[in-house]
C-alpha cells in the first residue's frame, strides 16, 4: 500500500469507543525507512499533515463497526484497539490490528493525554465510555526516539552499564522510559534490544526533535545506537497522503 502509515489507539467497553491522537512510528532500524523492520524506533503526535476529519473517518468506518460486529456476534471486546492505517491514494486502509497499546506510539500519545489515563480505562471497563467526558489534550508536540542496544534487531548485546539518565531527566520537557534494562550487581544494565526512549514535549516539531536529541545524546550505552531523523519529514513539510 502506498502512502503514509498512521497509528490510533481506540478505547471500547464493549458499545462505544474512544479515540486517542494519532502517531506516526518508525520501524525500520536505520535512516530513511532503510535496514531490517524493529519494534519501532520513534514516533511523534500529532500529525500535522493529517487530513481533517481523519480520526472520525475511522472511528465511522473502522473502529465502531469492528467493535459493533464483534458484539452482534456474542464476543464484545472492552480493552485498547489498535487501528495500524494506510493513507493511500484509493483512500484510508487498514494494515492491521491488535488488542493492546504499542509501543513507541503510546509513549508519545500519552505524554500528551491530559484526561487521566486511569479514569478513561475504568470508564471501559465499567461501560460508561459514551457518557465519559471529552479527552483533554496538551496541545504541545511529543516526540519519542529509542536508544537501542548493539547489533539490535540481529542479535542484540546486553549487559553493558548504562548512564547519563539522571542529565537527560534533567532537562526541561524529557523523560527517559525504560524498556530493556535491569538491575545487576547494583548497576543499571541493558537487558534488551530496545533498552530505553527518549521522550520531549515541545512547542512544535522542531524544538521537539531539538529537544528529544539532547536527552539521546546524554545517554551513555556502549555500542548503541538511534535513528536521527524521527519525525525529520514532518517538521519539513514533506508527508502527505497519497490521495492529497
Amino acid at each position: 500500500m502506498d502512502g503514509p502509515e498512521v497509528s490510533l489507539f481506540v478505547v471500547s467497553d464493549g458499545k462505544s469507543v474512544r479515540p486517542l491522537a494519532p502517531a506516526q512510528d518508525f520501524k525500520r532500524v536505520r535512516n530513511n525507512d532503510e535496514g531490517p523492520n524493529t519494534g519501532g524506533m520513534g514516533a511523534y503526535s500529532p500529525l500535522p499533515w493529517a487530513p481533517e476529519g481523519l480520526v472520525q473517518e475511522v472511528i465511522d468506518t473502522v473502529a465502531q463497526p469492528t467493535i459493533d460486529e464483534m458484539a452482534r456476534r456474542g464476543t464484545p471486546f472492552a480493552g485498547i484497539l489498535y487501528v495500524g492505517l494506510a493513507l493511500t491514494s484509493r483512500g484510508t486502509r487498514v494494515v492491521e490490528f491488535n488488542a493492546r497499546f504499542g509501543d513507541p506510539e503510546t509513549q508519545v500519545v500519552l505524554a500528551r493525554l491530559k484526561t487521566p489515563l486511569s479514569a478513561l480505562l475504568l470508564a471501559a471497563a465499567n461501560e460508561e465510555l459514551a457518557s465519559f467526558p471529552e479527552l483533554e489534550w496538551h496541545p504541545q508536540t511529543a516526540v519519542t526516539v529509542v536508544v537501542a542496544s548493539e547489533q539490535y534487531p540481529d542479535t542484540p548485546v546486553v549487559g553493558d552499564v548504562i548512564g547519563g539518565i539522571a542529565a537527560a531527566n534533567a532537562l526541561e520537557g524529557v523523560h527517559v522510559l525504560h524498556a530493556g534494562t535491569k538491575i545487576a550487581d547494583e548497576q543499571l544494565v541493558s537487558s534488551g534490544g530496545r533498552v530505553l526512549s527518549v521522550v520531549a514535549l515541545g512547542d512544535d516539531l522542531d524544538a521537539t526533535r531539538e529537544l528529544v536529541y539532547r536527552g539521546v545524546e546524554a545517554i551513555e550505552l556502549r555500542g548503541s545506537h538511534y535513528r536521527t531523523d524521527i519525525a525529520l519529514k514532518a517538521a519539513r513539510g514533506e508527508i502527505k497522503p497519497a490521495n492529497a
